[in-house]
């Protein structure tokens, strides 16, 4: 996966509140980070589907990371 997707992706996490980010279940999660991820930066479907897999295998660094913040 491209880096700066990478790059683009955790720095939107990093800057949701993490009580939004909690609040979600997994699905809603991904969904809802891919979908603020192609309003700023849009991206082709293969692209999209990379993202949604690698996402799925973050949710629990992402949840910890939003308990700590």
């Amino acid at each position: 996966m491209n880096p700066q997707l990478l790059r683009h992706l955790w720095s939107l996490v990093d800057r949701s509140q993490s009580s939004q980010l909690l609040a979600m279940d997994d699905n809603g999660l991904v969904h809802w980070l891919l979908e603020q991820f192609t309003v700023q930066q849009p991206i082709n479907q293969d692209e999209t589907d990379q993202l949604s897999r690698y996402i799925r295998t973050k949710l629990p660094l992402i949840r910890d990371l939003a308990q700590g913040g």
